[in-house]
């Protein structure tokens, strides 16, 4: 027997393989095999095997960020826009509420001189229209003196034809026409402060009972055609054709007429030298 036979070995028992398989799979970190084998009866069983994968956490993370902060920034700039379209809506009314209040105030102003205007020009036609009375009155005064002391057969025989054509329906038509000057002239006119031509004598006839025609051209043909040389008062008077009057008015007596005449006149009474009828119709 050798001297070193009885002396025990210093090594370390030998690990079983499946034991350092196992630790070599829990060291690598990623992937680990476990393989248990075990026998449950006389036969072996056949080894298991598991595979266990460990999830990226970091996959597609700077893609998500990057999306949101574009979408944050996606957001800032809608609201912003949204607010740059509430000051511009804003800005816009308060300009457009300050240019009606304007609008609203020129045209105040502009209906105040246009009422004033009016009023002036009223006031200065019913001056003249009395300094035009009171000049008539002394005219006619005059004339009647100058007639009774002459004895004029001739002047007395006229004087007298005027006021017998003035009484009656002719009298209220003349009367009527005569109420309303100073009126207003305006197209279509019918009253009862405003006329047109033909509205005037329409309602002057209406008065006494005669419904004449509402246009010029109609009321020339109304009546039976006289010669101007021949006139008594309530005579229509038409300016143009018979049948295509442009204008009619009313003979008064005294070479004079009344008609509307138009809007810068309004209704007035005129000679008949200021501006010469067509022609006439007496309906009465």
């Amino acid at each position: 027997m050798s001297h070193t036979a009885h002396i025990p070995s210093h090594r370390k028992p030998r690990q079983s393989a499946s034991k350092t398989a196992l630790r070599a799979g829990v060291a690598g970190g990623v992937l680990s095999t476990i393989a248990v084998a075990g026998a449950a009866g006389p036969a072996q069983a056949e080894p298991v095997t598991q595979t266990i994968e460990m999830p990226t956490i970091t996959a597609g993370l700077s893609t998500t960020v990057a999306a949101s902060a574009q979408a944050t920034q996606q957001v800032a700039l809608d609201l912003e826009t949204r607010a740059n379209e509430e000051a511009a809506a804003a800005s816009a009314a308060k300009t457009a509420e300050k240019a009606k209040a304007e609008a609203v105030r020129k045209a105040e102003a502009k209906k105040k001189a246009e009422a004033a205007a009016k009023a002036k020009a009223e006031a200065a036609e019913r001056a003249s229209r009395t300094a035009a009375r009171t000049t008539l009155s002394a005219s006619t005064g005059s004339s009647s003196s100058s007639s009774s002391s002459s004895g004029s057969s001739s002047a007395g025989s006229s004087t007298a034809s005027y006021s017998s054509s003035a009484t009656g329906s002719a009298a209220s038509v003349v009367a009527f026409a005569q109420a309303q000057i100073g009126d207003a002239y305006v197209s279509g006119g019918t009253g009862p402060n405003s006329w047109d031509c033909s509205g005037l004598v329409q309602a002057a006839f209406r008065t006494v009972g005669v419904d004449l025609p509402r246009v010029s051209q109609s009321q020339s043909t109304a009546g039976t055609q006289v010669s101007l040389d021949n006139l008594q008062p309530g005579d229509i008077l038409y300016w143009g054709g018979a049948g295509s009057a442009y204008h009619v008015g009313i003979y008064v007596g005294g070479g004079q007429f009344v008609g509307a005449q138009n809007s810068s006149t309004g209704v007035v009474q005129k000679s008949l030298d200021y501006d010469p009828p067509s022609g006439a119709v007496r309906v009465l």
